[in-house]
Protein backbone atom coordinates (compact mmCIF):
# COMPACT_ATOMS: atom_id res chain seq x y z
CA UNK A 1 0.00 0.00 0.00
CA UNK A 2 0.92 3.40 -0.94
CA UNK A 3 2.02 5.66 1.99
CA UNK A 4 -0.11 8.75 0.73
CA UNK A 5 -3.84 8.15 0.03
CA UNK A 6 -3.89 8.11 -3.87
CA UNK A 7 -6.61 7.74 -6.53
CA UNK A 8 -5.91 4.49 -8.75
CA UNK A 9 -7.01 6.22 -12.14
CA UNK A 10 -4.60 6.68 -14.92
CA UNK A 11 -4.88 10.54 -14.54
CA UNK A 12 -3.11 10.06 -11.11
CA UNK A 13 -0.66 7.97 -12.08
CA UNK A 14 0.17 10.45 -15.51
CA UNK A 15 0.08 13.08 -12.82
CA UNK A 16 2.44 11.33 -10.26
CA UNK A 17 5.26 10.98 -13.10
CA UNK A 18 5.57 14.32 -13.70
CA UNK A 19 5.50 15.02 -10.28
CA UNK A 20 8.46 12.55 -10.13
CA UNK A 21 10.75 14.20 -13.03
CA UNK A 22 9.99 17.26 -11.56
CA UNK A 23 11.23 15.91 -8.29
CA UNK A 24 14.30 14.19 -9.58
CA UNK A 25 15.54 16.93 -11.60
CA UNK A 26 14.78 19.67 -8.94
CA UNK A 27 16.94 17.08 -6.42
CA UNK A 28 19.69 17.11 -9.01
CA UNK A 29 19.67 20.90 -9.43
CA UNK A 30 19.77 21.36 -5.47
CA UNK A 31 22.71 18.82 -4.74
CA UNK A 32 24.70 20.80 -7.46
CA UNK A 33 23.94 24.19 -6.00
CA UNK A 34 24.80 23.02 -2.27
CA UNK A 35 28.14 21.79 -3.60
CA UNK A 36 28.60 24.56 -5.02
CA UNK A 37 27.67 26.53 -1.83
CA UNK A 38 29.93 24.89 0.14
CA UNK A 39 33.06 25.31 -2.14
CA UNK A 40 32.53 28.98 -1.86
CA UNK A 41 31.81 28.73 1.75
CA UNK A 42 35.18 26.67 2.20
CA UNK A 43 36.82 29.14 -0.05
CA UNK A 44 35.67 32.19 2.26
CA UNK A 45 36.54 30.73 5.78
CA UNK A 46 39.79 30.34 4.27
CA UNK A 47 39.93 33.84 3.34
CA UNK A 48 38.44 34.57 7.05
CA UNK A 49 41.03 32.86 8.89
CA UNK A 50 43.76 34.27 7.18
CA UNK A 51 42.27 38.17 7.49
CA UNK A 52 41.16 37.14 11.02
CA UNK A 53 45.02 36.35 12.17
CA UNK A 54 45.84 39.90 10.20
CA UNK A 55 43.34 42.07 12.28
CA UNK A 56 44.34 40.24 15.65
CA UNK A 57 47.83 40.92 15.45
CA UNK A 58 46.95 44.45 14.10
CA UNK A 59 44.69 45.03 17.00
CA UNK A 60 47.65 43.64 19.28
CA UNK A 61 49.80 45.84 18.11
CA UNK A 62 47.95 49.05 18.31
CA UNK A 63 46.86 47.80 21.81
CA UNK A 64 51.07 47.74 22.66
CA UNK A 65 51.42 51.24 21.30
CA UNK A 66 48.76 52.76 23.25
CA UNK A 67 49.77 51.15 26.30
CA UNK A 68 53.15 52.55 25.71
CA UNK A 69 51.57 55.95 24.59
CA UNK A 70 49.88 56.39 27.89
CA UNK A 71 52.77 55.58 30.13
CA UNK A 72 54.96 58.32 28.36
CA UNK A 73 51.58 61.12 28.48
CA UNK A 74 48.84 61.91 30.70
CA UNK A 75 45.60 60.97 30.46
CA UNK A 76 44.79 64.31 30.23
CA UNK A 77 46.93 64.94 27.16
CA UNK A 78 46.02 61.76 25.78
CA UNK A 79 42.30 62.31 25.58
CA UNK A 80 42.63 65.70 23.99
CA UNK A 81 44.48 64.36 21.51
CA UNK A 82 41.86 61.79 20.19
CA UNK A 83 39.26 63.94 21.40
CA UNK A 84 38.40 65.20 17.52
CA UNK A 85 39.61 62.71 14.87
CA UNK A 86 40.43 64.32 11.64
CA UNK A 87 39.92 62.09 9.27
CA UNK A 88 36.71 60.43 8.43
CA UNK A 89 35.51 56.88 6.45
CA UNK A 90 32.18 56.86 4.86
CA UNK A 91 30.55 53.27 4.16
CA UNK A 92 29.83 51.96 0.97
CA UNK A 93 27.59 49.19 0.71
CA UNK A 94 26.73 46.86 -1.76
CA UNK A 95 25.73 43.28 -2.48
CA UNK A 96 26.44 40.16 -4.42
CA UNK A 97 24.72 37.50 -5.73
CA UNK A 98 26.48 34.19 -5.51
CA UNK A 99 24.07 31.02 -6.10
CA UNK A 100 20.94 32.88 -5.24
CA UNK A 101 22.61 33.86 -2.47
CA UNK A 102 23.07 37.93 -1.92
CA UNK A 103 25.87 38.42 0.06
CA UNK A 104 27.45 41.78 1.21
CA UNK A 105 30.40 44.03 -0.30
CA UNK A 106 31.31 46.98 1.61
CA UNK A 107 33.32 50.04 0.49
CA UNK A 108 34.96 53.03 2.24
CA UNK A 109 35.51 56.60 1.26
CA UNK A 110 38.06 58.25 3.19
CA UNK A 111 37.38 62.25 3.70
CA UNK A 112 40.80 62.98 2.58
CA UNK A 113 42.57 61.35 -0.60
CA UNK A 114 46.03 61.97 1.66
CA UNK A 115 46.91 58.43 3.54
CA UNK A 116 48.90 59.85 6.12
CA UNK A 117 46.38 62.64 7.19
CA UNK A 118 45.13 60.81 10.49
CA UNK A 119 47.09 62.48 13.10
CA UNK A 120 44.70 64.99 15.17
CA UNK A 121 46.87 66.23 16.92
CA UNK A 122 50.05 67.79 16.94
CA UNK A 123 53.31 66.62 18.01
CA UNK A 124 54.97 68.74 20.71
CA UNK A 125 52.96 66.99 23.26
CA UNK A 126 53.01 63.69 21.98
CA UNK A 127 54.98 60.44 22.15
CA UNK A 128 56.02 58.58 19.01
CA UNK A 129 54.22 55.24 20.10
CA UNK A 130 50.99 57.39 19.81
CA UNK A 131 51.61 57.91 16.35
CA UNK A 132 52.52 54.20 15.92
CA UNK A 133 49.13 53.37 17.63
CA UNK A 134 47.31 55.27 15.31
CA UNK A 135 49.12 54.13 12.03
CA UNK A 136 48.37 50.69 13.48
CA UNK A 137 45.20 50.71 13.44
CA UNK A 138 44.69 53.20 9.92
CA UNK A 139 46.41 50.31 8.50
CA UNK A 140 44.13 47.44 10.00
CA UNK A 141 40.92 49.44 8.92
CA UNK A 142 40.87 48.36 5.70
CA UNK A 143 41.33 44.57 6.60
CA UNK A 144 38.91 44.74 9.26
CA UNK A 145 36.17 46.11 7.06
CA UNK A 146 37.03 42.62 4.82
CA UNK A 147 36.78 40.97 7.45
CA UNK A 148 33.50 42.41 8.21
CA UNK A 149 32.30 41.64 5.16
CA UNK A 150 33.53 38.37 4.46
CA UNK A 151 32.20 36.48 8.23
CA UNK A 152 28.72 38.07 7.20
CA UNK A 153 28.93 36.45 3.78
CA UNK A 154 29.67 33.10 5.51
CA UNK A 155 26.61 33.36 7.66
CA UNK A 156 24.40 34.20 4.58
CA UNK A 157 25.80 31.18 3.12
CA UNK A 158 25.50 28.91 6.27
CA UNK A 159 22.02 29.27 6.17
CA UNK A 160 21.62 28.71 2.73
CA UNK A 161 23.58 25.54 2.60
CA UNK A 162 21.39 24.23 5.85
CA UNK A 163 18.34 25.28 3.83
CA UNK A 164 19.25 23.58 0.49
CA UNK A 165 20.08 20.51 2.15
CA UNK A 166 16.84 20.30 3.99
CA UNK A 167 15.22 20.92 0.80
CA UNK A 168 17.63 18.33 -0.49
CA UNK A 169 16.93 15.58 1.86
CA UNK A 170 13.01 16.32 1.60
CA UNK A 171 13.58 15.63 -1.99
CA UNK A 172 15.61 12.33 -1.27
CA UNK A 173 13.59 10.72 1.51
CA UNK A 174 10.13 11.90 1.38
CA UNK A 175 8.86 12.88 -1.31
CA UNK A 176 10.80 10.98 -4.75
CA UNK A 177 9.89 8.03 -2.64
CA UNK A 178 6.77 8.46 -1.75
CA UNK A 179 5.86 9.28 -5.16
CA UNK A 180 7.63 6.31 -6.34
CA UNK A 181 5.44 4.28 -4.01
CA UNK A 182 2.34 6.17 -5.22
CA UNK A 183 3.15 5.13 -9.04
CA UNK A 184 3.61 1.21 -7.91
CA UNK A 185 0.85 1.40 -6.18
CA UNK A 186 -1.39 2.53 -8.85
CA UNK A 187 0.26 0.61 -11.29
CA UNK A 188 -0.72 -2.25 -9.30
CA UNK A 189 -4.26 -1.43 -9.06
CA UNK A 190 -4.67 -0.37 -12.63
CA UNK A 191 -3.04 -4.10 -13.53
CA UNK A 192 -5.17 -6.31 -10.92
CA UNK A 193 -8.04 -4.31 -12.69
CA UNK A 194 -7.22 -5.05 -16.18
CA UNK A 195 -6.82 -8.33 -15.02
CA UNK A 196 -9.99 -8.46 -13.26
CA UNK A 197 -11.78 -7.16 -16.72
CA UNK A 198 -9.95 -9.65 -18.69
CA UNK A 199 -11.18 -12.35 -16.33
CA UNK A 200 -15.15 -11.11 -16.52
CA UNK A 201 -14.70 -10.74 -20.07
CA UNK A 202 -13.11 -14.19 -20.89
CA UNK A 203 -16.22 -15.32 -18.51
CA UNK A 204 -18.99 -13.37 -20.58
CA UNK A 205 -17.46 -14.57 -23.63
CA UNK A 206 -17.28 -18.20 -22.65
CA UNK A 207 -21.38 -17.78 -21.87
CA UNK A 208 -22.51 -16.02 -24.72
CA UNK A 209 -20.48 -19.36 -26.53
CA UNK A 210 -22.09 -21.86 -24.49
CA UNK A 211 -25.62 -19.99 -24.96
CA UNK A 212 -24.88 -20.20 -28.40
CA UNK A 213 -23.99 -23.93 -28.90
CA UNK A 214 -27.54 -24.39 -26.77
CA UNK A 215 -29.36 -22.23 -28.69
CA UNK A 216 -28.30 -24.32 -31.79
CA UNK A 217 -28.77 -27.83 -30.37
CA UNK A 218 -32.34 -26.85 -29.76
CA UNK A 219 -33.10 -25.33 -32.98
CA UNK A 220 -32.10 -29.16 -33.97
Amino acid sequence: MASVQVNPTRMELTRLKKKLGTAVKGHRLLKDKRDELMREFLELVKVDMELRKKVEAGIKAANSNFVLAKAGMSDEILRTSLMAPKQEASLIQGKKNVMSVDIPVFDFKMKSADENDIYSYGYAYTSGDLDDAVTSLADIFPDMLKLAEVEKSCQLMAAEIEKTRRRVNALEHVIIPETKEGIRYITMKLDENERSTQVRLMKVKSMMLEQAHHYKEKEK
